[in-house]
């Protein structure tokens, strides 16, 4: 049964009830915030972690200079759901042919599949150490009961428990503390950026920047903003176009706490491995489980336990949205009926995608692909990849008809140029040094 709309109180034009600032704060808090967690995913940790590894704390300062650029975007993304009432695929079809569009959504399909096998591989590593049991059957019960989960819950219980989970990622920043770092060291790495040296120190770089800014949070964030509209009662497009300056203020507060507390787990997941595993040379760690098993001896049994617990948490976060933003764009770009509270058999298409990204996924596990190596090196495609469909995001973004008359600010588009030009030129001096 879908959640029923809401009342005729929640138009857009009704005045907001007057509310204490703290319980505000967090009642604006949704799609920004689940969003910037799903971003610390498996991958991202496999990234971090390797980054801290390789590099010591030499790439700290990435955190802090990566905060504004993904909230830009992620908060341009956010925009277009809001005022055009469309998710991201759908937008970019207003001014994109459907043959430029389908090979991104095959290639978004791909890469987020890819993501889900070594998701799920690193959740069942993690489940493995922590309970002892066998993590082949861990991949099939993790994939097949999220998947279930997907389908037969609704946006508002699936958009709760996803708040939740972005609590697990605290684990990490208590891992960090726990190990107390020389914090004045720290802080010169944070703040006195570096270049990188050498080409894997390059490729380090790319793959940060691509799993930050990566291509499934853009089509996840627009799409939500249009499944919070219809839980609100704005089922039909032409009640979703437009959003009030309360609306917008609302989203960037969510969105700007959202990737905040991304980078910050981000800054401490590189500062947990450069203070264990790159002090004790474990430089090039081959499995998540690796990484966890080197955190014991070196950081000790609780730092250990709060890493695995983490994988497993931002895993039940991410794979639903990697899953789903892929279905997201395939759904808007054929025209299919679409919406995590549609019934499967009125939105099958939809759910079909997400039911065959997880399956690929599961099935990818059992052909003994390295999941470090697979999240790693789909991080630096994203961060080869990101960049033109930034371009595409910009040209939609700044378009005043597409975007109802409210297109996004010059301050905000400039840093979208920022962002390109960033992650167009770690490319190069990937290929080049």
């Amino acid at each position: 049964m879908n959640k029923p709309s809401a009342p005729a109180s929640l138009a857009r034009d009704a005045s907001p009830k007057k509310v204490g600032s703290l319980r505000r704060f967090f009642s604006v808090l949704g799609p920004g915030v689940t969003t910037g967690a799903a971003d610390d995913d498996p991958s991202g940790i496999a990234t971090y972690s390797i980054a801290g590894a390789q590099l010591g704390t030499s790439l700290l300062w990435t955190a802090f200079l990566t905060w504004p650029l993904m909230a830009a975007v992620q908060l341009t993304c956010a925009r277009i759901g809001m005022v055009t009432g469309r998710g991201l695929a759908g937008a970019l079809k207003k001014r994109f042919p459907r043959w430029l569009l389908v090979p991104a959504a095959l290639a978004l399909f791909l890469a987020n599949t890819i993501n889900v096998a070594a998701d799920l591989a690193g959740m069942a590593d993690a489940g493995e150490m922590l309970f002892g049991w066998n993590s082949h059957y861990l991949v099939v019960v993790f994939g097949v009961g999220i998947a279930w989960a997907t389908i037969r819950l609704q946006y508002y219980q699936i958009s709760g428990i996803l708040k939740w989970l972005a609590l697990t990622l605290f684990a990490y920043v208590a891992t960090a503390v726990y190990l107390q770092p020389d914090w004045l060291a720290v802080l010169r790495d944070a703040f006195v950026p570096s270049l990188p040296k050498g080409r894997e120190a390059w490729q380090t770089l790319v793959a940060i920047l691509g799993t930050t800014i990566s291509p499934y949070l853009f089509f996840w964030q627009a799409s939500q903003e249009v499944e919070e509209e219809k839980a609100a009662g704005r089922l039909y497009l032409a009640q979703r176009r437009g959003a009030t300056g309360r609306e917008i203020a609302d989203r960037r507060l969510d969105v700007g706490v959202g990737t905040f507390f991304s980078n910050i787990v981000m800054f401490f997941i590189i500062l947990t491995t450069a203070l264990t595993l790159h002090r004790h040379g474990v430089t090039h760690p081959q499995t998540s489980r690796e990484v966890a098993e080197a955190l014991q001896p070196l950081g000790g049994r609780f730092a250990q336990v709060l890493y695995t617990t983490g994988l497993i948490g931002v895993g039940l976060l991410a794979i639903p949205t990697l899953s789903g933003s892929a279905a997201y764009a395939f759904a808007e770009i054929f025209g299919w009926k679409q919406g995590l509270d549609q019934k499967f058999d009125k939105a099958r298409y939809f759910y079909i995608v997400v039911i065959a990204s997880t399956v690929l996924g599961i099935f990818l596990d059992f052909t003994g692909v390295n999941a470090v190596s697979a999240l790693y090196w789909s991080a630096i495609l994203n961060g080869l990849l990101a960049p033109f469909l930034l371009v595409g995001i910009l040209l939609v973004a700044s378009n005043r008809k597409i975007m109802e008359g409210q297109p996004v600010p010059s301050g905000v588009r400039l840093l979208l140029w920022i962002t390109c030009i960033l992650m167009f030129g770690a490319a190069t001096g990937m290929f080049l040094f």
